[in-house]
């Protein structure tokens, strides 16, 4: 693709199947670091990693050849295959089907790295489902409430 320039910023929301709380401190840093290989080895850059034992959030700055769906699918699979490899979780594990995607602007990415990085803080006052919702209504994404899933009490 000689001549083509892009500059796409597209920022990850996904979770643990059933948003069960998997993803251990141990361990987490490890998952980082093999997350963002598989970015890398995929033709893309990570500017930002960071989550919840339930949930992750990455910012991503795309190849324009591969599609955010494509990148999803190679991520999910083979850190799912890693995490169950290693044995870092009793039983198997698994990502939960699907993921958020939300596109943003160069000047807005120092912002959203701020917050990437604040996850843990930030989940002291809302909840991963809070937290999607207010994304999809703020991109204003046509969604149904039956598909988001609640959180498991």
């Amino acid at each position: 693709m000689a001549n083509t320039y892009c500059q796409l910023y597209i920022h990850y929301v996904f979770a643990v199947q059933n948003r069960i709380s998997l993803i251990q401190p141990e361990w987490k840093e490890s998952l980082y670091q093999y997350m963002n290989g598989i970015v890398v080895q995929q033709q893309h850059h990570l500017f930002a990693i960071n989550g919840v034992a339930n949930h992750l959030h990455l910012l991503v700055s795309m190849n324009p050849r591969q599609s955010p769906s494509e990148l999803m699918y190679y991520l999910k699979r083979s850190s799912s295959i890693w995490i169950n490899n290693e044995k870092l979780c009793s039983g198997r594990f698994s990502w939960q089907e699907g993921f958020g995607g939300f596109s943003y602007g160069k000047s807005q990415i120092s912002s959203l790295v701020q917050y990437i990085q604040n996850q843990e803080i930030h989940h002291y006052k809302q909840t991963f489902s809070e937290e999607y919702q207010h994304f999809l209504r703020l991109f204003e994404v046509d969604y149904d409430p039956k598909y988001i899933l609640k959180d498991i009490q």
